[in-house]
């Protein structure tokens, strides 16, 4: 290419922000051709995919259990299974990779624990399990320690365990009712988050061996995931159709309320950049939340896809995995429009070009417009709109209520703090 001289003396180019406007709105609509977010889907479950696990040194394994007890493990870049394990007796509740790769271990109805070999066996070798835990009761979930050999379960209560020993090193408790599932901090290592179907998240302590403090929502949290970037914040899915974003040092509010579901959020998986993360719903749609905004940037479904029980983001940031009832695991790109594959040079600086163009001109209502439309099926069309005349109608009647009230009998409660019963420490 033959160089252009160019004068860049601003005195010279008077119509510099009509040209760019333009060329924002070109970018923009651009960018809603190429939204094709859909890879492929992995198929070859006998039943509903109920929990997923990522490897944590190789991005192009994905592990994934079924109702039925079977696991299955996933190589991405062929697309294909390369290994099957009927590993349970009924549901596979929970799964979890050992920090090294090394292996991974199971929980499910039958109330074991047990622990495989990441590699496939030799030839001639049977597929059994390292470690096989005999429990007393179900156990419902389970997550490894990020750097010691220490795993924790949870069911009726949080076992930590040591991997060398059959016994729990302690059990933390905090109420009475069954516990859906414990994750580890992954910065702060020795803190861990339960959620109970009481409607209770409560944080724990592996040092003290006891809980630290709960906080309990108007409707029960399915599951919980920390921000991989920073230490004390975690997101939290609930069965009133939102998700809450909590600093774990403030429990009274939280930092932020992300609403758009319309159904209640069964999973929730951040990027490994800490900036977004993914939800599952039981609506049969997945949406991508930016963490300091309300509502999503993205909307994924398919006419197939039945209610999307398990999530997943993959550890290059690129590609979310979910499974769902129909027995399919879906291949999702991160950024809908995203070329994949090798750019030219020319072609990444036209990129970043156009990205900082729709950046400077987000704002204007057109180019907004625009950038926000999705199409959606019309059963979640239809329920998003009956929820606004509801949400219309509640504000009303509070308006009239404080309007026809003696002044300050009605307090003023923000959205933040209208879904916390109450804080214990």
């Amino acid at each position: 290419l033959t160089a252009v001289p160019r004068n860049y003396d601003p005195v010279l180019h008077p119509f510099e922000v009509p040209r760019e406007y333009t060329r924002a709105m070109n970018a923009t609509k651009l960018e809603r051709v190429f939204a094709k977010p859909f890879l492929s889907s992995l198929d070859g479950h006998r039943d509903g995919v109920n929990c997923m696990a990522k490897h944590p040194k190789s991005l192009s394994t994905v592990l994934s259990g079924a109702c039925d007890g079977e696991v299955k493990i996933w190589n991405l870049t062929k697309r294909q299974c390369i290994r099957t394990i009927q590993a349970h007796e009924g549901f596979v509740r929970g799964m979890c990779a050992r920090f090294c790769g090394t292996s991974f271990f199971t929980v499910g109805d039958d109330k074991t624990v047990k622990q495989w070999k990441m590699e496939s066996p030799e030839y001639g070798e049977e597929e059994e399990p390292i470690h096989t835990i005999l429990g007393k009761t179900v156990y419902t979930g389970i997550d490894h320690h990020w750097k010691e050999a220490v795993f924790a379960t949870c069911g009726q209560q949080v076992d930590i365990w040591d991997e060398q020993r059959t016994s729990p090193m302690c059990s933390l408790t905090w109420g009475f009712d069954s516990i859906s599932s414990v994750k580890f901090n992954p910065i702060e290592t020795y803190l861990l988050g339960s959620c109970a179907s009481d409607r209770n998240i409560v944080l724990y302590d592996m040092r003290k061996s006891t809980p630290l403090k709960k906080v309990i929502l108007t409707m029960r949290t399915n599951t919980i995931c920390w921000n991989p970037m920073e230490a004390f914040i975690f997101t939290a899915a609930n069965e009133d159709y939102n998700l809450y974003t909590f600093d774990m040092r403030h429990l009274e509010s939280p930092v932020m309320v992300h609403m758009d579901h319309v159904s209640a959020v069964l999973d929730v998986d951040y990027s490994p950049t800490g900036k977004e993360f993914v939800s599952a719903s039981f609506d049969k749609s997945v949406r991508i939340f930016p963490v300091d905004k309300g509502h999503s940037r993205e909307v994924y479904h398919t006419k197939r896809m039945q209610h999307v029980i398990t999530v997943k983001w993959t550890s290059d940031s690129k590609y979310i995995l979910c499974g769902s009832d129909e027995m399919n695991i879906r291949l999702w790109k991160a950024n809908a429009s995203e070329k994949l594959g090798v750019l030219a040079p020319r072609e990444k600086a036209a990129m970043n070009y156009n990205q900082k163009l729709k950046e400077k001109f987000q704002y204007h209502p057109k180019i907004r417009r625009i950038a926000r439309h999705r199409h959606l099926p019309k059963s979640i069309f239809s329920q998003i709109k009956e929820q606004r005349i509801m949400r219309e109608a509640r504000r009303r009647k509070e308006l009239n209520l404080r309007k026809h009230s003696k002044p300050g009998s009605v307090p003023i409660v923000s959205e933040r703090k209208k879904h916390i019963v109450a804080v214990v420490k």
